[in-house]
């Protein structure tokens, strides 16, 4: 019989209750997954190769490239630039009580990457207008090791965020920041949807949790409880999913993750998005069938600390119902 207790964590991390809210085997292999990367990268020679997020040789060849060239003041700058962009997005069926509603979408955070960053998030999200906030993960820099400085960071990001806040995991996030976000008042949706009403009237978001290298995402059960011709958004940290996401019928779906580039070529076109789906939706608004989707570029930095030809974005997405 197997007797392995999966809610214990040596690193003090109050897993208990995880296994029954999201099941025994989701919790299992997320956890095993994740200790099987941190053992890849801190031990297997020549690991960091493959995890430029992780490789600090890498690092210093593109802080070398952009000082030779000029840009780096420049481009670190710019990770401080952060632009308020305005998105309307027009959905069939749409309840009316839900015409005007904006939703806050922040994503790819990285907050212990640079505390000047998480200082500009703050300032930057300070006053600005909205019913509902969704997150859509990447909150730490790294991929393994503590946790405190992004909870330490979430938390004064969370200090100027209003209402509800709704978020879910991405690739370099850790189950066992669950606990220490939601206790900051952000419900992570691992997999599960909640309802959102307004005067009488619902939508639906569900939140799936990683599906770039975990790929721990169950589309299946995160809209099981969502009645068909529903209004629903999907968050997902990467757009990857697109094709699922259309034909489970979601209306909206909110993605980050590939940080348009971060550095870009002149007209914001990205040489690198680290995501497997066309170009196009690499950053900004598009389709796929009954579909809308929005990339955001994210809030912060992965990898160096810069960005050229692409600023960091928060987004305020409007819902106003299609006219057909």
């Amino acid at each position: 019989m197997d007797t392995e207790d999966t809610t214990s964590d040596p690193n003090g991390v109050d897993l208990t209750g995880m296994a029954a809210r999201i099941g025994r085997t989701h919790l299992r292999q997320r956890l095993g997954l994740e200790g099987d990367h941190e053992v890849f990268v801190l031990r297997r020679p020549g690991a960091h190769f493959f995890y430029p997020e992780n490789w600090y040789s890498v690092h210093g060849v593109i802080r070398a490239c952009l000082r030779l060239s000029g840009l780096y003041a420049r481009a670190q700058r710019n990770a401080r630039s952060i632009q308020v962009k305005q998105h309307r997005v027009a959905i069939p069926n749409l309840p009316s009580a839900f015409e005007g509603f904006r939703i806050l979408h922040l994503t790819d955070l990285h907050v212990d990457m640079e505390s000047r960053n998480t200082h500009a998030i703050s300032e930057c999200v300070r006053g600005l207008k909205y019913d509902l906030c969704v997150l859509t993960g990447d909150y730490r820099a790294r991929t393994f090791g503590p946790i405190d400085r992004v909870l330490t960071g979430m938390a004064t990001i969370r200090l100027q965020l209003k209402g509800p806040v709704y978020g879910v995991l991405g690739n370099h996030d850790t189950l066992r920041l669950v606990p220490g976000l939601e206790a900051l008042g952000i419900r992570l949706l691992l997999n599960e949807a909640v309802v959102i009403e307004r005067d009488g009237q619902l939508i639906h978001l569900a939140g799936v949790d990683d599906a770039h290298y975990y790929q721990v995402h169950n589309i299946d059960r995160a809209s099981a409880e969502i009645p068909d011709e529903a209004v629903s958004i999907l968050l997902s940290h990467t757009p990857e999913i697109y094709r699922l996401a259309a034909h489970a019928g979601f209306s909206l779906m909110l993605s980050g993750h590939t940080h348009g580039g971060q550095i870009c070529l002149p007209g914001g076109i990205p040489v690198v998005w680290d995501a497997r789906c066309p170009r196009a939706m690499a950053s900004g608004p598009w389709c796929y069938g009954a579909l809308t989707g929005y990339t955001s570029v994210g809030a912060g930095t992965s990898v160096v600390n810069a960005r050229l030809n692409c600023l960091p974005e928060v987004t305020v997405h409007e819902l106003r119902r299609a006219q057909l």
